[in-house]
């Protein structure tokens, strides 16, 4: 039964018939350009990173020298975001990476890869959730609106539960599943809404520049480099979720590239000018706290401004979760297609064109996991299953181009083996940074993964 699955899955995508197999109403909607492609990794991308993490981690892990920081961590996201582009055009399908992985190594590797990629999307969803509910409890409050605290605090906390961060999941939840142009619409609007917010920030704090504030440019050595890049890599993590959309694309073998590629492009420029622009205006040291670039014009006189960039933050969470959201649903659909996930959630609505059934199940267990468990336990999951999954990426473009040459590659990572070994390379060194305990529950993780697979594989062997 294994090796029939991974020949289907197979020759769905070598032959780029991605839908053959299913029925027509089963279809999803070719409607997405390269410019809708590239604003979804652009909402995906800018959020948590520079709003929070790039104060956080230049005052505890790098110092000034949190722009190197961006720079390595982007590099890896770089060398990944070719290889995402190659098999992407090459490969297509609504799984991402997962598909990658099925195409390039099998079935055993495509499980584990896309549980990998529900922990990633899944708990970025989550965490994100966490911090789009503090800052939107801050703006209540200078609006004059308190809400009863055990209704805003997950019980860990002393509370009972963070309604915030549940009832916005669910909100996100109800927009996906009236349809992908409908979601796509939202996130254009509130993409442009954060980078107006982001070059606000840009044309005030640059008139207030002391290159004082530099002199001591690398506080903490090169290892505060590796180490903040290791945490804002946080930042980075979404434009892989643009992969997903492959089967929704009016033209993946062009768009995907341009919309992967152009985003993280846009994204890396944006995050080093702030970064810089924070250390340049206030010292380094402090900047750690929930909200720097508010802060830091607060501190700069410019109230109005700073509750406007409080509002952009809120609004750079939202597309966060919705794209990251997006992605989940999609990966989970190509798996419950291909039997490693019960076939019966694949369904697609015939009126709305998405698979309403994974969008309702994943809003519920998100929701609860956002509303219920710490933001700490939640986010340092993340990096690491992020890490795993551009690592296979870079390896699956290698072992592609050498087991299947002939492939059709309207896009092709440029300097043959180098740049993806690379992409391997930079992966592997910032894994090497992270917690210990962040790689024994990432461990775990796959252990039950492992279980679920089983199971599933001698499910579906007793019904062949």
């Amino acid at each position: 039964m294994r090796v029939s699955i991974k020949t289907r899955l197979f020759r769905r995508k070598m032959i780029k018939d991605t839908l053959g197999e299913l029925m027509p109403h089963q279809h999803l909607v070719r409607c997405l350009s390269a410019f809708d492609l590239t604003l979804l990794g652009i909402g995906a991308i800018i959020g948590a990173g520079i709003f929070i993490l790039t104060g956080v981690a230049a005052a505890t892990q790098a110092g000034p020298a949190i722009i190197l920081s961006f720079v390595l961590a982007s590099m890896a996201c770089l060398f990944s975001a070719l290889s995402y582009a190659e098999l992407a055009a090459a490969i297509g399908g609504c799984g991402g990476a997962y598909g990658y992985a099925f195409a390039g190594f099998g079935e055993v590797f495509a499980w584990i890869i896309g549980w990998d990629l529900i922990l990633e999307y899944g708990i970025s969803v989550s965490a994100v959730a966490i911090g789009w509910s503090s800052y939107s409890l801050d703006i209540l409050q200078v609006l004059g609106v308190t809400l009863p605290e055990h209704l805003v605090k997950a019980p860990y906390q002393g509370g009972w539960i963070n309604l915030p961060a549940m009832l916005i999941v669910l909100a996100l939840t109800g927009l996906l599943a009236l349809g992908v142009k409908a979601s796509v619409r939202f996130n254009t609007i509130i993409v442009f809404v954060k980078l107006a917010t982001i070059a606000l920030f840009i044309a005030i704090a640059s008139r207030h520049v002391e290159w004082s504030h530099w002199n001591n440019f690398l506080p903490f050595g090169w290892n505060g480099i590796v180490s903040g890049a290791s945490l804002i890599f946080f930042a980075y993590i979404g434009f892989d979720a643009v992969s997903t959309a492959a089967e929704e694309a009016k033209d993946p073998q062009r768009d995907m590239p341009r919309g992967i590629i152009a985003s993280l492009i846009v994204c890396t420029v944006c995050y080093i000018i702030v970064s810089g622009l924070l250390t340049l205006v206030v010292p380094y040291a402090t900047l750690n706290t929930a909200s720097p670039v508010a802060n830091v014009l607060l501190t700069l006189g410019y109230n109005v401004a700073s509750s406007l960039i409080a509002i952009g933050a809120l609004a750079g969470l939202t597309t966060v979760m919705l794209v990251m959201f997006y992605g989940l649903s999609r990966v989970m659909l190509a798996m419950s297609r291909d039997k490693l996930l019960p076939a019966s959630i694949a369904h697609v609505s015939s009126r709305t064109k998405t698979p309403t059934r994974i969008i309702l199940l994943v809003g519920s267990l998100v929701s609860l996991v956002a509303a219920f468990l710490p933001i700490g336990l939640i986010t340092e999951m993340v990096n690491i299953g992020t890490l795993a999954a551009f690592l296979l990426v870079n390896l699956g473009t290698i072992t592609m181009r050498y087991s299947h040459p002939e492939l059709e590659r309207p896009f092709k990572v440029p300097g043959g083996y180098l740049l993806p070994a690379l992409g391997i390379f930079f992966c592997l060194y910032l894994m090497f940074y992270l917690p210990w305990v962040t790689w024994l529950r990432f461990l775990g993780w796959m252990l039950i993964g492992a279980l679920i697979y089983w199971h599933q594989l001698v499910r579906t062997t007793k019904k062949a």
